[in-house]
């Protein structure tokens, strides 16, 4: 059995002194290191909010979230930003690239925000754009690619450091079914060679299907766990 690489203990998050706005209600859960697990619900179940607690982004209102046995809560923003930068990357719909840098200094900057020299930032940055299908687009600036090759750049930027933990919230979101479905197969491969373990936000039952584990939350409570065997 895998071991859990993050754990979710009693955890409610509350947006109002009341606790009349309350977007994770009571939540266990524990993610076993190397998995993929899908994490649906309608708009408002607390996907985003779960994912936002879950790389200290957010604090849960009450209970713990437990990261490889380090604590989120107890983290100064400090390590929690270091955690990000070098244990978790991240995916979004939107992409969240930088618009006057190019795809390959997009890609190094985790690295050199890390310390790495430029070069050897370079070298790695390039590798991983190669990787995920952008041989000769390093130089290119986001507003010069499609939405399919922007999430190319972001999966690369993401996956540079080899974290252990991938969070990727609705990645296909803004993208055509076909591209959305290439985007799909690309993470299957890079889980496949790097062991990296991903949860994924997604609306999309179909995307849903890539993960051997699927979770739907609704008004902020687990409603369903179901496990498949690959």
């Amino acid at each position: 059995m895998n071991d859990t690489i993050i754990a979710f203990e009693k955890v409610s998050k509350t947006y109002r002194a009341d606790g009349g706005l309350r977007a994770l209600d009571d939540v266990d859960l524990e993610v076993g290191r190397g998995t993929r697990v899908a994490v649906m619900g309608q708009s408002g179940s607390g996907k985003s909010t779960l994912l936002n607690i879950a790389c200290g982004l957010d604090e849960p209102t009450s209970g713990r979230v437990i990261f490889e046995n380090l604590e989120l809560a107890a983290m100064n923003d400090d390590d929690r930003t270091r955690l990000r930068r070098e244990k978790i990357g991240m995916i979004f719909q939107t992409f969240n690239l930088l618009a006057t840098l190019s795809a390959v200094e997009n890609v190094s900057l985790p690295l050199r925000l890390g310390g790495i020299s430029s070069a050897a930032a370079l070298e790695r940055s390039s590798a991983m754009l190669r990787r995920v299908g952008l041989q000769g687009r390093g130089g290119h600036r986001p507003d010069e690619m499609s939405g399919g090759e922007r999430q190319r750049v972001a999966i690369a930027r993401a996956l540079v450091f080899n974290p252990p933990l991938l969070l990727a919230d609705e990645p296909t979101g803004n993208l055509d079914s076909r591209t959305g479905d290439e985007i799909l197969s690309l993470l299957d491969e890079l889980h496949l060679e790097l062991g990296t373990t991903i949860v994924l936000v997604t609306h999309n039952d179909e995307a849903a299907q890539h993960c051997e584990r699927q979770i739907r939350l609704r008004d902020g409570r687990i409603v369903e766990d179901f496990q498949f065997q690959r």
